[in-house]
């Protein structure tokens, strides 16, 4: 299993970065049943919405949390697919994005603070285009981290 999952991860890393498939552009919205943090503390009445626009290596990203509806908190941000640090305004948590296209289907996100990585996610779309994963390890506000996998689907 191990050589298996090593020659996938060299056959996405020789690809090169492949231009966002087209596909993955739209809106998508979470999962409640289908998502986990590692710490037990999921929030219940999880709701995010996502929305997603990518071109020739860039990527324009939107979203709005109402999982509490008294304060709709949201991201907004565009940058490139190679994985180079853009600003982020308006986060207490972290500053900068990264945004690194790892295959046709796959994208690394890493949310930093001046430099430091306090959130790294993959995303994986599902070929058929009507779902993702993005699943990963993150540090809270008090420093404590925990793993996730949150499941995103297609609205439009």
């Amino acid at each position: 299993m191990k050589r298996y999952f090593g020659l996938l991860t060299l056959c996405a890393l020789a690809a090169g970065p492949a231009a966002a498939a087209p596909g993955h552009s739209g809106a998508w919205h979470s999962v409640e049943a289908k998502s986990y943090w590692s710490d037990g503390q999921f929030p219940k009445g999880f709701s995010l919405e996502i929305d997603v626009t990518f071109s020739d290596n860039k990527v324009v990203y939107h979203s709005a949390n109402d999982t509490d509806k008294t304060k709709v908190g949201g991201l907004d941000f565009t940058t490139t697919l190679d994985g180079k640090p853009s600003p982020v305004e308006h986060q207490a948590r972290f500053n900068q994005i990264s945004v690194k296209q790892l295959g046709p289907d796959q994208l690394e996100i890493l949310e930093m603070k001046d430099g430091d990585v306090v959130v790294g996610a993959v995303w994986i779309f599902s070929k058929d285009g009507k779902s993702f994963s993005r699943w990963g390890v993150g540090k809270s506000p008090d420093g404590k981290s925990k793993a996730f996998n949150e499941y995103f689907q297609r609205i439009k």
